[in-house]
C-alpha cells in the first residue's frame, strides 16, 4: 500500500503546485484506501462551494493514481478536516428538519445534494421510525423529501 500512497502524494503535489497552492500534505493508508489530508490556508480554492471542487480534485486524483498502480485503490482527499465537518453539519441539519417535518405533520423537500450528501441524510433519518426519506429528480444533484410516516397525503412544503 506504500506505493499507492507515494504515487497519490506525488500526483496531488504536482496538481497543487500548478494551482499555486503550497499546503502541508499527509498521506496514509487505512483499510485498503489511500487518504490524503491537506492542511493549509488556501482551503477555499481547494474545497469550493459545498465541497464540489474537492470532489472534482478527488475524482481526478483517483483516476490518475489508478492508471499508475497495479491494483485499483480508492483515494480519499480532505482539506483541513472539511469532510468530517460537512458530515456533522449534514447530520445536524437532517435531524432538525426531521423534527420540523414531524411537528408540522408535513413533508419537507430540501436540496439539491450530491449522492454522498444524500446518503448521509438518508442514513441519519433512517434511524427515526416516524420518518422516511426519498430522493427526487434526475441527474447527479437531487433533492430529498423528508416524510413523516403519520402525515396526511398531499401535505408537502418545499424548503429552500
Amino acid at each position: 500500500m506504500e506505493e499507492e500512497v507515494e504515487v497519490a502524494k506525488e500526483l496531488i503535489v504536482g496538481l497543487l503546485e500548478k494551482m499555486k497552492v503550497n499546503p502541508v500534505l499527509e498521506g496514509f493508508s487505512r483499510e485498503g484506501d489511500v487518504y490524503l489530508e491537506i492542511k493549509g490556508d488556501e482551503k477555499g480554492i481547494l474545497i469550493g462551494k459545498h465541497g464540489r471542487t474537492l470532489d472534482a480534485v478527488q475524482f481526478l486524483i483517483n483516476r490518475m493514481v489508478n492508471k499508475r498502480v497495479k491494483e485499483p485503490v480508492r483515494v480519499i482527499l480532505d482539506v483541513n478536516d472539511y469532510r468530517k465537518r460537512r458530515v456533522d453539519h449534514l447530520k445536524k441539519m437532517a435531524l432538525q428538519l426531521g423534527e420540523r417535518a414531524k411537528v408540522r405533520g408535513q413533508s419537507l423537500t430540501i436540496g439539491p445534494f450530491s449522492a454522498h450528501d444524500r446518503r448521509i441524510i438518508h442514513i441519519t433519518l433512517k434511524e427515526d421510525p416516524s420518518l422516511r426519506t426519498e430522493s427526487l429528480g434526475e441527474g447527479e444533484m437531487k433533492r430529498i423529501k423528508i416524510i413523516p410516516t403519520q402525515q396526511e397525503r398531499g401535505n408537502t412544503q418545499p424548503l429552500e
